[in-house]
């Protein structure tokens, strides 16, 4: 009953393509960023923001990255984390060159030179695709975190190897660095992957998003009618990137506060595609459900059983998840590829339905 649609009427082309066609999704939403940006931040406590809340956003926008690439336009990549390097050591170069930069400006640059990288490894998927596609984008992650390693103007030459966030302040509030907040860093990473979410639900809906399924679902019928494959697919490689880099330098300046190269070892785009697919191929919900699943549940792992009073080991802990992480994996692709946000669907489709059956 809470979904009825009854006298939602559609009168126009541009109406029956609105955003939220159905009024209680938009009611949702609405709910949903209460809680985000008033409720959760005046409740939640210091390790809720370090060890769920902050890596949950950051996660979720790195697979988002992803989802565009593997699930809107179809081309496999097994280099998600290099490309979030990419993102963090541009980030660092521009901080330390311009330091009364805006640091928000210097995100979005840095998101612009993980695009021009991937852009350049996105080239052999105009010849090859597949699993060829997925080993070259490999081979472009051992390269890049080759690179961030043996390059020394990259970390400016550091006798650690490591790159380490300053204190950055933004109108007069620490933003970023040893110094900050948890709270204020919380708010500026869910208001970036805010912007960023509504940036890439347009962008699927549109043109461009209608183009890249048209290449996944089959590449050779999408150029018979007259799609440019090489300007399709270069062009989901740009926005997939951009979005990985941008996620890249919020995991370092935004969360961790330093980095060395094997943080962007290949685990990390493990992680990134393990979200993407739990959450859902071609979906955008799906990367938030997904990163909720993947980031919780050690910290679940790690916290329940103490509080049952059940002693268990740290190395325990890491074996479980991963066990869990595998075989939620495999259950997803036998019984739902589709993933989490395929679920929910059946849930509103039900509820808008009730109570006649479906």
């Amino acid at each position: 009953m809470l979904y009825r649609t009854a006298g939602q009427f559609k009168t126009s082309y541009h109406a029956d393509h609105a955003l939220f066609p159905v009024k209680q999704d938009a009611w949702l939403l609405g709910i949903i960023l209460i809680f985000a940006y008033a409720i959760i931040p005046m409740t939640a406590s210091e390790f809720s923001f370090n060890a769920l809340l902050i890596p949950v956003l950051i996660y979720a926008l790195a697979a988002l990255g992803l989802n565009i690439l593997t699930g809107y336009a179809g081309q496999l990549s097994l280099g998600t984390g290099a490309f979030m390097g990419v993102g963090a050591y541009a980030c660092f170069k521009i901080i330390t060159a311009f330091p009364d930069l805006n640091i928000v400006v210097a995100i979005a640059l840095s998101g612009f030179v993980s695009a021009a990288v991937g852009v350049a490894f996105g080239l052999p998927s105009l010849r090859i695709k597949g699993f060829y596609l997925a080993i070259t984008t490999l081979a472009a992650q051992f390269f890049l975190v080759w690179l961030f390693e043996k390059w020394g103007w990259l970390y400016n030459y550091s006798s650690s190897g490591a790159i380490q966030v300053p204190n950055i302040k933004m109108f007069g509030i620490t933003v970023a660095g040893p110094n900050a907040a948890p709270v204020t860093q919380y708010y500026f990473v869910l208001g970036v992957v805010t912007l960023v979410t509504w940036f890439a639900i347009n962008i699927t809906r549109g043109r461009i998003g209608r183009m890249w399924k048209a290449v996944r679902d089959m590449d050779i019928a999408a150029e018979l009618v007259g799609i440019d494959l090489m300007k399709a697919k270069l062009s989901a490689f740009a926005v997939s990137s951009y979005i990985v880099g941008v996620a890249g330098a919020l995991f370092v300046f935004l969360w961790r506060g330093a980095a060395e190269p094997n943080l962007f070892d290949i685990p990390l785009s493990f992680r990134v595609l393990f979200i993407a697919i739990i959450g859902g191929l071609g979906s955008i919900l799906g990367n938030y459900l997904g990163a909720m699943l993947i980031v919780a549940l050690p910290v679940v792992l790690g916290t329940l059983p103490g509080m049952l009073g059940i002693p268990i080991q740290s190395a325990t802990v890491e074996h479980l998840n991963v066990m869990i992480v595998g075989a939620t994996i495999i259950l997803f692709l036998v019984v739902e590829p589709h993933g989490l946000a395929r679920f929910w669907q059946i849930i509103r489709e039900k509820l808008i339905m009730w109570p006649f059956p479906h």
